[in-house]
């Protein structure tokens, strides 16, 4: 099978035809994509639990007297993936702060110390954010075998869909950004 290039920094769309439970409709950050695999994070998958909520499961203590002129206690934590669900990685913008963080663009880096949690709903936490528990990996190979099965699209990361976009629209707005409308596609993928 050819190699393809990284696919880090870019977004998977699933293709509408793609049915597994845990992928429909999903959209995935993929931050590490090299010869021995894939890792993302679905970005558009909330769970029942918000910032707050987590943080109390935590045991961790937002100071009084603290404010959240951005509501980030009232954020959405979202489901990552299947794999290492018990596992937080928050995406924000860089910001040279915590204990391990990898710059994964110009716009977009990834945190998964527990000092950032610490910081949330406090002055110190990155003004956008998303919070996940648990990732989604593929093994060598299988991502492009996915992508010649035509599971997905891909298009170059956007921190606006990231950050901005709320979470419903997501999905539509990446596909969009390859100027289609991904409701246009049929559930059967061709082959030339």
């Amino acid at each position: 099978m050819e190699q393809l290039s990284s696919l880090q920094n870019h977004f998977l769309i699933a293709m509408p035809s793609l049915t597994d439970p845990l992928f429909s409709r999903t959209v995935t950050y993929i931050c590490e994509h090299n010869e021995e695999g894939a890792m993302g994070l679905i970005i558009n998958q909330p769970v029942d639990l918000n910032v707050s909520s987590l943080l109390e499961k935590l045991e961790i203590v937002v100071p009084e007297g603290q404010t959240d002129e951005h509501r980030s206690l009232t954020a959405p934590v979202y489901s990552g993936g299947p794999v290492a669900t018990d596992r937080g990685f928050v995406l924000h913008p860089p910001q040279d702060t915590w204990r391990s963080s990898l710059q994964l663009s110009d716009d977009i880096m990834i945190t998964t110390s527990k000092d950032i949690l610490e910081s949330l709903g406090s002055s110190a936490a990155p003004h956008k954010f998303i919070l996940t528990l648990g990732y989604a990996g593929w093994d060598a190979g299988q991502l492009e075998q996915e992508l010649a099965e035509n599971s997905w699209l891909t298009i170059p990361a956007d921190a606006d869909i990231l950050f901005q976009t709320p979470v419903r629209e997501r999905w539509q707005r990446a596909a969009e950004k390859l100027g289609i409308d991904i409701w246009q596609l049929g559930p059967e993928a061709g082959h030339a």
